[in-house]
């Protein structure tokens, strides 16, 4: 694992449940304003899929984008965290 790709996971695990972020804001956050595709590559190849969650990361215009379980899955997993931080309110 590279540096860069480091920096991108370790970025993911500090949104919170419930919250998404875009790829560009990763990107942005890490450092390299310019590498959204980057980070789109680097949580496709994500090995923790749930520990890590990378189905917080949406595209800028709120699409949902790809994950490697399964776009479904990614999207039932952004709608049961939103109930789960509605809950803990």
């Amino acid at each position: 694992m590279t540096d860069f790709e480091r920096r991108v996971l370790k970025e993911v695990l500090k949104i919170p449940v419930g919250e998404l972020r875009t790829y560009s804001w990763i990107a942005r956050e890490i450092g390299s304003p310019k590498s959204f595709r980057a980070v789109a590559n680097t949580l496709r190849k994500n090995p923790y899929p749930i520990f890590i969650p990378c189905h917080r990361v949406v595209k800028n215009n709120g699409e949902i984008g790809g994950y490697s379980l399964g776009r479904h899955f990614k999207k039932e997993l952004i709608n049961l965290e939103k109930k789960i931080k509605n809950v803990l309110k």
